[in-house]
């Protein structure tokens, strides 16, 4: 069994995230028996910007993880900062809290949902979305992926109650297009590769 505690910072990806992370689970090892713990929601300011803040959730996370030997992801939506610079940055301090487990940063570019833009074509038709929608040119440089969706959506996108069922519902392969994407699926399925 493998066993992933995850920290975020959105209420959506507390529900999005864990079949998020099933799904990937499946495609990156099929077969693979993964428990996710309920993510905890950090808030993200705090996070960034106060060491004991960091320690309590990081801490409260890799307690989880370490009862059942799996590791911590911290999930963040990287906006405008530089994801080389600002993912090893969160690792280092997320070791110095809790070194006995193994830790995972991931920083979806710009915000959690630019992957759902990055497989718009798989979500046409779905979910009150248009028959013909299709991801725009330099995608990933939107800023403000929320806003995007809020347009193509009739009644307008609330992460509560829509980032769980576009989770469930975009393609995995469209969504690589987006480094960050198809570098959080190769390191969970590093993750995931049986230990000999």
């Amino acid at each position: 069994m493998a066993f992933i505690a995850p920290i975020v910072e959105g209420h959506g990806e507390t529900e999005a995230l864990p079949a998020l992370l099933h799904r990937m689970a499946q495609l990156a090892r099929p077969g693979v028996d993964l428990r996710v713990n309920p993510p905890i929601r950090i808030k993200l300011g705090s996070f960034m910007n106060d060491n004991a803040y960091l320690n309590q959730y990081v801490s409260l996370a890799a307690a989880k993880a370490a009862q059942y030997g799996g590791w911590v992801l911290i999930l963040l939506d990287c906006d405008d900062a530089c994801p080389a610079e600002l993912g090893p940055a969160i690792l280092a301090r997320a070791r110095a809290a809790r070194a006995d487990v193994p830790h995972l940063v991931v920083l979806a570019h710009r915000e959690f949902e630019t992957w759902f833009i990055a497989a718009a074509a798989s979500l046409r038709g779905r979910f009150g979305l248009p028959d013909d929608l299709l991801r725009p040119e330099g995608f990933e440089t939107i800023r403000g992926a929320k806003g995007w969706l809020d347009r193509h959506t009739p009644d307008g996108y609330d992460p509560v109650t829509h980032q769980a069922k576009f989770a469930r519902a975009f393609d995995l392969v469209q969504a690589q297009d987006p480094r960050s994407f198809r570098r959080f699926l190769d390191r969970l399925s590093g993750l995931l590769e049986p230990q000999p």
